[in-house]
């Protein structure tokens, strides 16, 4: 039980702390997840964060589900999606009944525009921390930068290029093993 609980509290802190999107809360989940309970290696926190993208739903969501199977079976991936979606739940409901009165509040549209500004420093971090664990050759720095460009300037789902990019992964892995074995 205390496991359970403690499945709990790491991915409401998480989602407490996700402002900015799913992409967002990959730092505080590395940290969390792989370095403070080593629950997790940072590859499977990549695979994870890969399929949940891929899966319908909520990235964060979905990438909790997946820790929390990983961890405690059906149990703690049920158990990892409430702590992660609690904290919304809460604050969009304390939003919802404050609104009014606070949309044009200056200090509340300052803080919010602090919070945007440090979010993609967030997701930096976390992607040169993904860097040396992902890519790991030459062939990976190439599908990195095809599905970078991919993803920034076209309207391709990132559900085709995860996708294209696994199956690319898949043959090039295949040919290398070919080749080592003539």
């Amino acid at each position: 039980m205390k496991e359970l609980w403690d499945l709990f509290k790491i991915f409401f802190r998480v989602g407490a702390f996700t402002f900015g999107g799913g992409y967002s809360m990959l730092p505080i989940l590395q940290k969390e997840v792989v370095e403070n309970r080593k629950w997790c290696s940072y590859e499977e926190i990549i695979d994870f964060y890969a399929i949940g993208q891929s899966t319908p739903g909520i990235i964060a969501v979905n990438t909790a589900v997946f820790i929390g199977y990983k961890l405690k079976g059906v149990i703690g991936g049920i158990t990892a999606a409430l702590g992660i979606v609690f904290p919304s739940l809460i604050i969009i409901t304390i939003i919802a009944e404050f609104f009014g009165r606070i949309q044009d509040n200056e200090i509340v549209n300052s803080a919010f525009g602090g919070i945007r500004a440090a979010v993609p420093a967030l997701i930096l971090s976390a992607v040169l921390k993904m860097w040396g664990k992902s890519v790991v050759d030459k062939f990976a720095i190439v599908i990195f930068i095809i599905a970078f460009i991919l993803t920034a300037f076209t309207g391709i789902s990132p559900i085709i290029i995860v996708a294209v990019s696994a199956i690319v992964g898949i043959i090039i892995k295949s040919l290398k093993k070919g080749e080592r074995i003539k």
